[in-house]
């Protein structure tokens, strides 16, 4: 028996595995948000203490957000940020960063260095939330490109041997 075929359907069945893992991961840190009613604000904080590590340290910032895909589903994707700078200026708040991307649907897992970073710019905003009582929370969309949105960037999770991939 050729065991090709398996192995092949086994790792396509990895790739699934993984997707659900970051649908999960990142529904729970979308409603963690919510709840602890993070702000633009303090999002926008964030943002700075990113790129003041990234400029001394090299510092890039794991991020999960989801993208649209042409048929009109909306999958989770992986990568690292690397934040440059952030600006503030006339009541809008804009990110620019370094994307690397680790995982999508299609690509499965990706090897840093295999596909180049994407210069990308976020934008920082609270949104109105109007479920069973009215809340706000803050949301980080891609504004250059579309189809990226609900960036959420993980604090507890950098590395600094990726800056060489963010060029």
């Amino acid at each position: 028996m050729d065991a090709s075929p398996l192995i092949a359907e086994y790792r396509r069945w990895l790739v699934f595995q993984r997707q659900e893992q970051l649908s999960q991961e990142h529904r729970g840190a979308s409603e963690r948000l919510a709840q602890a009613g993070a702000v633009a604000t303090r999002v926008t904080d964030a943002y700075r203490n990113m790129a003041d590590k990234g400029a001394k340290e090299g510092a890039c910032y794991r991020t999960l957000f989801l993208r649209q895909r042409n048929s009109g589903d909306v999958l989770p994707c992986e990568g690292w940020l690397f934040v440059r700078r952030v600006l503030a200026e006339g009541g809008t708040t804009r990110v620019r960063a370094s994307l690397l991307e680790t995982f999508t649907l299609e690509d499965g897992i990706i090897t840093p260095g295999s596909q180049p970073a994407t210069k990308i710019t976020l934008e920082i905003f609270d949104e109105l939330l109007v479920e069973k009582s009215m809340s706000t929370s803050c949301r980080v969309d891609r504004i250059d490109s579309s189809g990226d949105t609900r960036f959420i960037t993980l604090l507890d999770a950098v590395r600094g041997d990726l800056q060489q991939y963010m060029k």
